[in-house]
């Protein structure tokens, strides 16, 4: 296992941790989670701050995992695959329990899962075509709206909180658009493979 496919793991581990730090009923067991107060009006639990933590540095090892393997030549299926796993899990995971736990509108990872298993579908398809589905502006700016949503919401949307901007939902709710926009460009774009 080369040292892209490490970081990806280590993706993985921490993915685990944030879901672990989320889902661990700590009053039920006696612990009492620590509370922020901000500015006597906003309340913020301190699982939420550490999971965003958590969900930056995952992220930081998305970019780096790509970055070294393109760099020294590193690339393998072995990656790609391990790569393309763990970033469903880190994404989808939060936002399915973000949506249990009432913080998003469950409509968010309803449409974000659906449409990241048609374009994997998609990429089936056409790689055993011997194709390969290249990504999109699209689907990149997705991502990013995505990933900046769910760290503004696990961080209770500080800044803009104070100002009253929903600055968190607004990113949550372009990610869901372009997850749909994207897929359906997806689909346009390899249609002809798909159809063949």
């Amino acid at each position: 296992m080369n040292l892209p496919n490490k970081i990806t793991s280590l993706r993985i581990f921490i993915t685990i941790l944030i879901i672990i730090i989320l889902l661990f009923p700590f009053d039920s067991v006696g612990l009492t989670a620590t509370k922020l107060f901000i500015n006597e009006l906003i309340v913020v639990d301190i699982k939420y701050f550490i999971a965003g933590v958590l969900f930056i540095l995952a992220s930081i090892t998305d970019f780096l995992d790509g970055y070294i393997a393109r760099k020294y030549n590193m690339i393998s299926d072995l990656g790609k695959m391990l790569d393309a796993i763990a970033d469903k899990f880190l994404v989808n995971s939060v936002l399915i329990i973000l949506a249990s736990q009432g913080l998003i509108h469950p409509i968010i990872p309803v449409i974000v899962v659906a449409r990241d298993t048609v374009v994997d579908i998609i990429k089936m398809i056409v790689g055993s075509k011997k194709e390969v589905v290249a990504a999109i502006k699209s689907g990149k700016l997705k991502t990013a709206c995505l990933m900046l949503g769910i760290i503004l919401t696990l961080f209770n949307n500080l800044p803009f909180e104070l100002y009253n901007i929903k600055v968190s939902d607004a990113l949550l709710i372009i990610a869901t658009v372009l997850s749909v926009y994207s897929g359906i460009q997806y689909y346009q774009i390899n249609k002809k493979i798909i159809l063949s």
